[in-house]
């Protein structure tokens, strides 16, 4: 067949489904490998997955000094290496985080000690996490109230 015939074929092919049907399945398709590519990507090395990015101690009073473990696997498929864990001020210490990789698969623990000592009202805290993950997840997060400490007479 010739390239003319091909082509009033595949016009006649469109003009029986619809412009807009095959709008909608060129957008679809679209959408799906690009979907697929995102999958593909993030599955490539190691990844953190926190079991829970963020913690609120609540209200405490002031001169408390309280600590949390966060938690997190190891959901990609390369070992995971910490080789850093950065904090943003004095008052948040990062007390202990695994040295060795870790497999995929594999669950690991970051303790964070808070030192309320000086602090008072709202308080945030980020610690970043250097390592050779891909993608984000770098972070967690504290929160806590300083209450001011009540002077006994």
């Amino acid at each position: 067949m010739s390239q003319a015939v091909l082509l009033i074929q595949a016009l006649n092919l469109i003009n029986k489904i619809g412009m807009k049907r095959i709008s909608i399945l060129i957008g679809f398709l679209c959408i799906s490998l690009f979907t697929y590519a995102q999958d593909s990507f993030a599955q490539e090395g190691p990844v953190i997955r926190w079991e829970k990015p963020t913690h609120d101690f609540g209200d405490i009073t002031q001169g408390e000094k309280v600590d949390y473990t966060f938690k997190f696997t190891n959901a990609g498929n390369q070992p995971l290496v910490i080789t850093n864990v950065e904090v943003t001020c004095g008052c948040t210490t990062p007390k202990g985080w695994p040295r060795d990789p870790i497999m995929p698969g594999g669950k690991g623990d970051l303790t964070v000690a808070f030192n309320s000592g000086g602090k008072i009202g709202k308080q945030n805290k980020v610690v970043t996490v250097t390592s050779n993950a891909a993608g984000e997840g770098n972070q967690v997060m504290i929160t806590v109230n300083v209450l001011e400490k009540k002077v006994s007479n």
